[in-house]
């Protein structure tokens, strides 16, 4: 018999990262690379597992994560999102403390444009009158 898969997709600026939960003992799998392998910082991987402690569920599913764009922190923070997803289809009774952590929202900021006469989206070159 086949076992239970759990899926999430979770976004973060241009991050997008899709989140399988297997049955297992607790391995975070980036692309194909270990987690410690994947991201430079401890604090990066205590975000992607904040969801995992705060559900007592980190030793009872492996997670593996396909993500793409953006940087390493918008990536940990899609993978966050994708994992507290997931959670709710094991048990939606994890709904109340993921959604009162403020893991179930998906963050709406995004990088703002680049304005035409600027340098950046806001930075314009140094006014002077003379």
């Amino acid at each position: 018999m086949a076992e239970a898969q759990y899926y999430g997709t979770g976004r973060r600026k241009k991050s997008v990262a899709r989140v399988r939960l297997v049955p297992g003992q607790g391995d975070i799998i980036i692309n194909q690379r270990h987690m410690d392998d994947y991201f430079g910082m401890k604090t990066l991987e205590l975000i992607v597992k904040q969801p995992l402690e705060l559900t007592g569920t980190t030793a009872q599913y492996d997670v593996l994560v396909n993500v793409h764009g953006g940087g390493t922190t918008g990536q940990a923070g899609a993978i966050r999102h994708g994992i507290s997803r997931a959670l709710l289809q094991v048990d939606g009774d994890y709904r109340q403390t993921l959604k009162k952590a403020g893991f179930l929202t998906r963050d709406p900021r995004m990088k703002e444009r680049k304005k035409y006469g600027l340098k950046k989206a806001r930075k314009a070159s140094q006014f002077s009158k003379r």
